[in-house]
Formats: C-alpha cells, structure tokens, sequence
C-alpha cells in the first residue's frame, strides 16, 4: 500500500488501553506466538478498514483473551469466563463485550495524517474467515504479538496486525 501508513501501536499503549477500558490491571509480554484462529478454540477476528473499505489492520483475540476482555468489561465472573475456555465456546454475552473492545481498540490506529480506521466486521471463532482476509493472519507484515494477562480473570494470546 502507498501513502500514509496506519500506526502500529507499542504494546505499552495497547496495555493502557485495555486497562483504562476493563478498569483493572492488564499485563502483556511482547513476543508471544502468533494467535491462529484455526487453532484450538479459535480467535476472534476484528477486521479494520479505512473510508475507502481498504483492509488496513485485523486484531485477533485467541478465545482466552476474547472470553477473559469480554468477562471484565461487563464485569461478568470469572469463573463464567474460565467455564467457557474450558468448554471451548464463547457465549453470546462474552462475545458482545468483546467485540465492543475490537470496536474501541480502532482508536488506536488511528494517528494524524493517516488514513482514519475503523472496525468493518468481526468474525467469531471458528467462524470461516473472508477469502481477501484469511491470507493475511499469518503473513509477515507490522506485527504486534502479545500475551494479555487480565488480572483476576487469565491470560491469552492477543495479535495486532498493520498491513
């Protein structure tokens, strides 16, 4: 893509962020595994375009990290959240407040003088993702990998791209 990039966002801000908006303490590790949503329970998948519906990032949340933000923004317990990692499915409720957290984290793509970004679609885990999508979750582009530990609820895998 030619023209002002899309601003990938330091782990420090994406910590800040999460923890402003679920009111408690998130910790992150940088260089943790990419998440893969064809994995295990899967990922929640936030696609994010600019105004002219140009894919320019997609944040995927591995169905720990997806249950765990869900269950902390909607001060849901967190045994709820764990019984749904164990079942291996994320209820409707936790899902709702998770893609709300997708919807928010688009604040932090945008920067002056780049095209603005906002969230297009988000696809639930083990939902098929679109075919101009899917290639892109493991492709080598501005990454950000990270392991999200929210306090009192659990960690999982957390992978913001910039394409």
């Amino acid at each position: 893509m030619t023209g002002p990039q899309t601003p990938l966002p330091p782990a420090k801000e994406v910590r800040d962020l999460l923890a402003d908006l679920l009111g408690r303490e998130v910790e992150v590790r940088t260089g943790a595994a990419m998440v893969d949503p064809t994995q295990d329970g899967g990922a929640l998948v936030g696609v994010y375009v600019d105004r002219l519906l140009s894919l320019r990032a997609l944040c995927l949340m591995d169905l720990p990290a997806a249950a765990y933000v869900g269950a902390a923004i909607g001060l849901v317990p967190a045994r709820v959240a764990q019984e749904s990692v164990e079942c291996e499915l994320l209820g409707p409720g936790l899902e709702e407040n998770a893609r709300e957290v997708l919807n928010v984290l688009a604040s932090l793509l945008n920067a002056e003088g780049a095209p603005h970004v906002r969230l297009d679609a988000v696809h639930a885990p083990r939902e098929a993702l679109p075919h101009d999508v899917a290639p892109w979750v493991r492709a080598y582009v501005r990454r950000t990998d990270l392991e999200i530990d929210v306090v009192g609820y659990g960690r999982g895998g957390f992978s913001l791209l910039v394409l």
